[in-house]
């Protein structure tokens, strides 16, 4: 029943957001579309920030905002399902209960969560973000700047980790694509965030 309630539930957004998509103003879409081409992944920033369009309209700060949202939902999102996947193995054999125990997976775990925590200081900071032009504008956005550096930094120290780790090849498997999809995301909020710095 909760399965199907949170089914039912993914369902409802998607119509919300592909409604919200269909009423932007395509200037609005085509604001996304073009500041999604300066990221290293632009399909999927594009994928990821069209469906927020009426909200982002033409802000280069309401959209780094919107993506750094994004990036937090999907690194929560990421750090639950290493955890579930971790223990999930670990009730299986032998073999993959030592996969479980292993340093590189516990060292992800332990990653993915410092991500989170940059994630969550970077928005704080882009909130603190006064007016272009004040003294503290460059400060607080270098700030946020570094925190979504050090969270990609992150990403990749668990890819990395896992890659080479003896570590049950379904479970690394599983992990990988999360993460790798939680990069990508990252580093595209991060080109969003350094636009804010260049003229508009």
């Amino acid at each position: 029943m909760a399965r199907l309630h949170h089914l039912l539930l993914l369902l409802v957004l998607a119509f919300l957001l592909s409604a919200s998509a269909a009423s932007a103003a395509p200037a609005d879409v085509e604001f996304i579309r073009s500041s999604c081409r300066s990221t290293r992944y632009p399909a999927l920033c594009l994928q990821c920030l069209a469906g927020y369009a009426t909200a982002i309209r033409r802000s280069p700060r309401q959209l780094a905002c919107t993506a750094l949202n994004v990036t937090l939902s999907r690194a929560q999102s990421a750090s639950a399902f290493v955890g579930r996947a971790a223990a999930g193995a670990g009730s299986g054999s032998r073999a993959s209960s030592r996969s479980r125990g292993s340093g590189a997976v516990r060292d992800c775990i332990q990653t993915v969560g410092d991500s989170v925590d940059q994630l969550r200081r970077s928005l704080k900071e882009l909130a603190r973000i006064p007016r272009r032009g004040s003294p503290e504008f460059a400060w607080h956005l270098s700030n946020a700047q570094t925190w979504v550096s050090a969270a990609l930094t992150d990403d990749t120290t668990c890819l990395d980790g896992i890659a080479d780790a003896k570590v049950d090849p379904h479970l690394r498997a599983a992990i990988r694509g999360r993460i790798l999809e939680l990069a990508q995301v990252t580093s595209n909020a991060l080109a969003l965030i350094n636009r804010m710095a260049g003229p508009h």
